[in-house]
C-alpha cells in the first residue's frame, strides 16, 4: 500500500471512529488531522487514539489557571514556601530512612544528595504531592483548547501515548498535575521518555511510587546537564552600572566571571574568577535588590526549572536539609529529656 492509499485508509477510518464515537473532541477537523498524523509518524491504530481522546475529559479550570497573568513574587516572599523548617526536616528523616538507596544513586551519577533531595521536597514534598489530574486529560485540554501552547501540547500528548506503549501501561492510567507534570520529579511526558530511570529493573519507569526510580531519574536529569560534584553554585555580588542586560541573559551560561567582573561585578568573597557564571538579581527586602552569580551548578538546575528563584530555594533548602541531617534535627526529642526538664523546672521552685 502506497503512502496516500494508506492515508486515504487512515482518515476513512478516523472518519467513521469519530461519527461511530459522536464525541465532539474527536469531530473537530484540527483534532482529525492531530490523530492521522500522531497514526502515520508513530505506528498508531487512528481508532486507538480516538478512543483516548473520547475518553479525556475538557477541564476548564485548567485553561482558567493558564490564563491568569503570570506574576512572579518577589525572594522574600518566595523563599518561604520553599526553605522552611516542614521541608528542611521531612528532607533530612527521608536521608535517614533511606540512606544506603540514596548513596548508591548519587555515587553512581556524581550528585549532591541534598540536592536531589532538596528538588523532589520542592517539586512534591518526596511523593505526597504529584497531583490528581488524568494527565490525557490535561494534555488534551490544553492542546486542543489553548492556541498559543497548541503545539507544544500536542507534542507532549503524543509523548504521552509513546510513554505509555513502552510502558505497557494504559495512557488514561496516569495522573499528574493540571500541566500535564508527572511523578515525584514532575517531568513532562517529553522529559520522562528522556530522563526517566529504571533503577530496580523491573522493566517499569515508576516515577510515582518507587523512590528508586524517582530519584536515579533526577540525578540523571542532573549528570546529563552537566551537573559538577563539588562545584560552585551561587553567591552574592556587588554590581556597579546597568545589569539589565546582564540579567535579561541570566539563562545563558556564556560570560566567565573575568569577563563579569570586566562588565561591572564586584565578587564580596574569594572565587574562581576562570569559571562561567550568569548574574541575576533577588529581591530580598521589600524594595532592595541584591546581585548574584549563579556558576555551573545553578545553570544546571535553571535547566530544571527555568527560575532563578527556584535554582536559589533548591540550593537553600539543600544546604539547610544536609545540616539538619548531620544534626540529627529530624529526630524525636527523647522523652527522657523533657521529664529532666520539668524536674529541675520543679527544683528551681
Amino acid at each position: 500500500m502506497n503512502f496516500k492509499t494508506l492515508a486515504a485508509a487512515i482518515l476513512l477510518t478516523l472518519s467513521s471512529t469519530a461519527i461511530m464515537a459522536d464525541d465532539e473532541l474527536i469531530s473537530r477537523p484540527e483534532v482529525q488531522q492531530y490523530i492521522n498524523k500522531t497514526a502515520m509518524d508513530h505506528g498508531f491504530a487512528p481508532e486507538e487514539i480516538a478512543g483516548w481522546l473520547q475518553q479525556a475529559e475538557f477541564k476548564g479550570n485548567i485553561i482558567n489557571i493558564l490564563d491568569k497573568p503570570s506574576t512572579s513574587r518577589p525572594w522574600h516572599e518566595f523563599e518561604a514556601n520553599f526553605v522552611n523548617k516542614t521541608r528542611i526536616n521531612n528532607g533530612a528523616k527521608f536521608w535517614r530512612e533511606n540512606a544506603i538507596l540514596i548513596g548508591d544513586i548519587t555515587r553512581k551519577y556524581q550528585v549532591a544528595p541534598e540536592v536531589l533531595l532538596a528538588i523532589l521536597g520542592a517539586e512534591t514534598n518526596y511523593g505526597r504531592y504529584t497531583g490528581s489530574f488524568r494527565i490525557v486529560d490535561a494534555l488534551s485540554t490544553i492542546a486542543f483548547n489553548y492556541p498559543r501552547r497548541a503545539a507544544y501540547f500536542q507534542g507532549e500528548l503524543t509523548q504521552l501515548f509513546l510513554l505509555a506503549r513502552e510502558e505497557k501501561k494504559d495512557p488514561l492510567s496516569f495522573k499528574g498535575s493540571y500541566a500535564g507534570a508527572m511523578g515525584w520529579p514532575q517531568f513532562m511526558p517529553t522529559s520522562f521518555r528522556k530522563w526517566a530511570q529504571d533503577w530496580d529493573k523491573d522493566g517499569y519507569h515508576d516515577i510515582w511510587n518507587n523512590p528508586g526510580d524517582a530519584m536515579a531519574s533526577v540525578a540523571y536529569y542532573l549528570n546529563q546537564h552537566g551537573w559538577q560534584d563539588g562545584g560552585d553554585t551561587y553567591t552574592a555580588v556587588n554590581f556597579n552600572g546597568d545589569p539589565s542586560q546582564l540579567v535579561a541573559d541570566k539563562f545563558k551560561l556564556q560570560y566567565t566571571v573575568d569577563e563579569l567582573i570586566a562588565k561591572g561585578v564586584m565578587p564580596i568573597n574569594e572565587i574562581n574568577t576562570k569559571q562561567q557564571a550568569v548574574l541575576y538579581t533577588l529581591e530580598t527586602e521589600p524594595g532592595f535588590i541584591q546581585h548574584f552569580l549563579g556558576f555551573n551548578n545553578f545553570y544546571v538546575i535553571t535547566r530544571y526549572n527555568k527560575s532563578t528563584l527556584y535554582a536559589t530555594a533548591v540550593l537553600q533548602l539543600a544546604d539547610e536539609i544536609k545540616k539538619a541531617y548531620v544534626n540529627g534535627d529530624d529526630l524525636p526529642k527523647p522523652a527522657v529529656a523533657k521529664k529532666d526538664a520539668k524536674q529541675a523546672d520543679k527544683s528551681k521552685k
